[in-house]
């Protein structure tokens, strides 16, 4: 998987040379850090034994996660700096989730699923305004259905972003477009925030509901039968896919891939759709299949959640027009919001 967890075995890495200055003779005693290398996300121990110098301290390296983020976000790094690995240290990660902003079939009333159609420019409106409630929020990684209304509100929802930092889809679907598609600026890299696509957040496949007007479809089948389709848990329409089904594909990726990123500090953003964001918030949220059924989600409207302790606080709650009517700010995010001021002043 591109973004999945690369698990390399333990190793010992000796560090050389190092100055004898203050900076390179503090005592570590057992430390540990964080950095990201590019592609790669590292845990690292300290194991000096009240070693007074930098260059015989070795570093235990404990985890290395493969990740299309090669970038560190001097404002959100500082929001997660572990002091010592065998405290019972925290992560705090933001995970925002958007439904993509009105598509042109969403406009014509027609049953969508997996058929590719851009946002109208209601749906741009809707996407922009998504973008100015998340502008203060940090996100460090996006992940998208592979459905271009859903790319659409991504990128449209970033270009709002006081970050000021450029979307960039990574292609991974041949080793020529991984290629093709390479970075070799640094500075240009710094400056970007990858945007991972996956079929498997897309919109559960309706078969041949796909392309109907909802209307005509009632007078065709019935509308208990198209209620049942629309709103059941467990029962899919012809040839289509039912909640159920698109609910396994959506969080066994959400667990594999996007889980592992909030659990290391990443702050996520998920653009996606109707069913398969609900999929995702029946996981974060325990609800049961008859709760999720009954579960609404507007278009262009992003939650936030915490992941936190190992779970998922919910913080946002879309009851007015701006971030300020809408997300209950942890500690963290007021930090960072604050960081944010500074640099514009």
């Amino acid at each position: 998987m591109a973004a999945g967890a690369l698990h390399r075995s333990i190793r010992t890495i000796q560090l050389h040379g190092g100055s004898n200055d203050s900076a390179s003779t503090k005592e570590f005693g057992n430390s540990s850090l964080k950095f990201i290398s590019k592609g790669f996300a590292v845990d690292v121990k300290f194991l000096s034994n009240r070693s007074r110098s930098f260059s015989h301290c070795k570093m235990h390296v404990i985890r290395a996660i493969s990740s299309h983020a090669s970038v560190v976000d001097p404002i959100l790094s500082t929001s997660h700096v572990t002091t010592d690995f065998n405290q019972n240290t925290s992560i705090e990660s933001s995970l925002i989730l958007i439904r993509h902003g009105e598509s042109m079939w969403n406009e014509k009333n027609l049953f969508t699923g997996s058929v590719d159609v851009p946002l109208t420019k209601r749906g741009i409106e809707e996407a922009i305004e998504a973008g100015e409630r998340i502008s203060s929020i940090p996100v460090n990684m996006i992940y998208t259905s592979a459905l271009i209304r859903a790319q659409m509100t991504a990128m449209l929802a970033m270009t709002q972003h006081r970050q000021k930092k450029i979307p960039i889809i990574m292609h991974d679907e041949s080793i020529q477009a991984k290629e093709w598609s390479q970075i070799f600026s640094e500075e240009t890299i710094q400056q970007s925030i990858p945007v991972i696509t996956a079929w498997q957040l897309n919109e559960r496949m309706y078969g041949k509901l796909q392309g109907l007007n909802k209307e005509e479809t009632v007078v065709k089948y019935g509308k208990e039968k198209v209620h049942e389709w629309r709103r059941s848990f467990d029962s899919p329409p012809p040839n289509g896919e039912s909640l159920e089904m698109c609910s396994q594909r959506a969080v066994a990726y959400f667990k594999e891939n996007i889980e592992p990123q909030l659990q290391n500090g990443r702050n996520i953003m998920v653009a996606a759709h109707g069913n398969s964001l609900r999929s995702i918030i029946m996981y974060l949220e325990k609800l049961t299949s008859q709760e999720v059924t009954n579960l609404e989600l507007s278009t262009g409207v992003p939650l936030l959640y915490i992941y936190k302790h190992g779970e998922f606080l919910k913080r946002g709650s879309p009851v007015g027009p701006t971030e300020h009517g809408v997300y209950a700010y942890t500690r963290n995010l007021a930090l960072y919001r604050q960081k944010l001021d500074e640099m514009v002043q």
